[in-house]
């Protein structure tokens, strides 16, 4: 294999000659074979390191720090990263010591040698444009990875905002067609009072459409970052005028509303942002369990469950059990949801385990929400495509359950009163006779009336039931 030498303060390697990445990415490599992850597997993240190293060159320039033609190289290469070229050369472990410093130098290194082969100069030539001196300048780790963070997490909402919304008005489209299908309603799993499986379905939709507002609330906290703020927080190297253009030139790249941190000390040691948007994930995570779960539970059977509903057969159930199928889509949306819950945890404890003016502990906190991030878009896809879309009711078994349940009484209560109405429905329950016909036979109520207030609108609250006079004996 063809080889270049590249030195560092430790010493000199061979790299790989055709590898854009250098000695640092090298060395971190071999430091931290850790979750065989590397960062290239966020695409995100990749975008949001080139965006920051494109509008950092065009800062220095703008400036007078850096020339402008090596800042136009710079940017060019940045460009082609932005455009998805060259994620293959950032290998560095998603798991990583040094705050990030290893995915920082990956990132100088790739762009850095890919300007250069721009520049028609041969890669590792640092003596014309180098990775710290150029494509890093003005910067530090500590401002550059957790602006990343932020700036990838933003667009990684994107891809999952959209499955999320799509998925809610999936519900909401199976709401418009079971609106008129008549259930029982259960709570703590016991039979509770009618409503229509339309709206239960509709509740799935609203439900998941108030996590879509409440994620984009979280995010706009991501916006604030601390691009200037060097090693600490004091801009220690960053020239004058360097942090306002910085900050203008990333908005101009990102097209995101980003702003300069208040107090570049405190944010560059504060990450609880992560925790408030980590918060925001694993709600929409619990969710989405809890609707995969009721589905679960509404279409159990077929024969000895609630089978209330019929999911899309999507595999083969089991091995030894011929013609079973399961419930696959939900279930695995439920796992989905027990690792952002997970990720969640380890999000909290990385934050808190940061210490003085820097937390060191900011890789795990953007794999973990990156990676939370990644399979709730592709939960959210898989279950509104294979599952919700080929959901269908079990009219038959839910009119039948309709008939049968003694609590309809409820809506009797108010005239009959509550003593009356419940031993009604005991009578009902032990007599496996319909309430309906117990009344008549008592002639508690007129039919007219009977029929009026078990009405399926007004059981479901579609009509706002009338004072009704109960015949007096």
């Amino acid at each position: 294999m063809t080889t270049r030498e590249e030195s560092d303060s430790l010493g000199s390697r061979r790299i790989p000659a055709d590898a854009y990445y250098g000695i640092h990415t090298v060395r971190a490599c071999e430091n931290f074979p850790i979750s065989a992850r590397p960062i290239n597997i966020y695409p995100t993240l990749i975008r949001a390191l080139a965006s920051i190293k494109q509008a950092a060159a065009r800062a220095n320039a703008r400036i007078g720090v850096l020339e402008a033609g090596r800042a136009k190289l710079i940017e060019a290469a940045c460009q082609e990263v932005i455009d998805g070229k060259l994620h293959d050369q950032f290998i560095i472990d998603v798991i990583q010591g040094g705050a990030g410093t290893s995915t920082n130098m990956n990132t100088n290194e790739v762009i850095t040698n890919r300007a250069l082969e721009l520049a028609g100069r041969q890669k590792g030539d640092y003596a014309w444009l180098h990775p710290n001196d150029h494509t890093n300048c003005s910067q530090s780790t500590n401002d550059v990875y957790p602006t990343a963070v932020k700036l990838a997490l933003a667009f990684a909402l994107e891809g999952l905002l959209g499955e999320l919304e799509a998925l809610a008005d999936g519900f909401g489209a199976k709401a418009e067609e079971f609106s008129g299908i008549l259930k029982i309603g259960r709570t703590q799993l016991q039979d509770a009072v009618p409503m229509t499986l339309g709206q239960e379905f509709q509740a799935f939709s609203v439900t998941l459409h108030e996590d879509v507002q409440r994620l984009r609330e979280a995010v706009a906290l991501l916006h604030e970052v601390n691009m200037g703020a060097t090693a600490i927080g004091t801009g220690i190297n960053a020239p004058e005028g360097y942090r306002q253009e910085v900050i203008r030139q990333l908005r101009a790249v990102t097209g995101l509303a980003v702003v300069s941190s208040g107090d570049l000390i405190e944010s560059t040691s504060d990450t609880g942002v992560f925790v408030t948007f980590s918060g925001a994930l694993k709600r929409t995570a619990l969710k989405l369990s809890k609707i995969c779960n009721d589905l679960r539970l509404l279409s159990s059977g077929p024969q000895a469950g609630f089978a209330e509903i019929n999911l899309p057969p999507r595999q083969a159930g089991s091995s030894i059990m011929p013609g079973k199928v399961n419930p696959v889509i939900p279930e695995a949306v439920n796992q989905v949801a027990f690792a952002v819950a997970g990720a969640d945890v380890t999000v909290s404890m990385a934050v808190e385990s940061g210490q003085l003016q820097l937390n060191a502990f900011e890789p795990v906190i953007a794999h973990s929400l990156l990676q939370s991030m990644t399979w709730l878009q592709q939960a959210c896809g898989t279950l509104h495509r294979h599952c919700v879309q080929g959901i269908t009711a079990n009219e038959q078994r839910l009119r039948d359950s309709v008939a049968r349940s003694a609590t309809v009484i409820t809506a009797l209560a108010p005239v009959l009163g509550y003593a009356r109405a419940a031993q009604l429905a005991k009578l009902a329950l032990s007599s496996h006779r319909p309430v309906t016909q117990l009344v008549g036979e008592t002639e508690l109520l007129e039919p007219t009336e009977l029929a009026r207030l078990l009405d399926p609108g007004t059981l479901t609250g579609a009509v706002q039931a009338t004072p009704a006079q109960a015949v007096r004996r």
